[in-house]
């Protein structure tokens, strides 16, 4: 599976983005996704993941209650709702896919998209 993300942008802190990653290839909807980010000089960090039958959803502390995601298989797309952003969200934003895994470590995730910039200023 081949993944697109996009929706990256520049914000004011307290304001919302939403990503979208948009994938191509048979099989999304079998397929657990998640969303990753990285900031300069920092290691890749989970955010949310979301599996295949979406009953299990998952996300780091730092984003709980901010942050949502969601996945729509009819439309090959999987989303994050940022809410109430913090200029500690900033980051490149990372989607992944995976047949068979569907935690935190991003070493397990065989399928990545090209990552979209957010930005939140203070």
């Amino acid at each position: 599976v081949q993944l697109q993300a996009f929706g990256g942008g520049l914000v004011q802190a307290g304001g919302s983005l939403r990503l979208s990653c948009l994938a191509s290839g048979r099989s999304f909807s079998g397929y657990n996704m998640a969303w990753f980010r990285q900031a300069p000089g920092k290691e890749r960090e989970f955010v949310a993941a979301v599996a295949w039958s979406r009953i299990g959803i998952y996300y780091t502390d730092s984003v709980k209650g901010r942050f949502t995601i969601s996945r729509d298989n009819a439309k090959n797309t999987v989303y994050l709702q940022m809410n109430s952003l913090k200029p500690e969200d900033t980051a490149v934003y990372y989607c992944a896919a995976s047949s068979d895994y569907r935690g935190i470590d991003y070493a397990n995730y065989k399928f990545w998209g090209q990552g979209t910039q957010v930005t939140v200023s203070s």
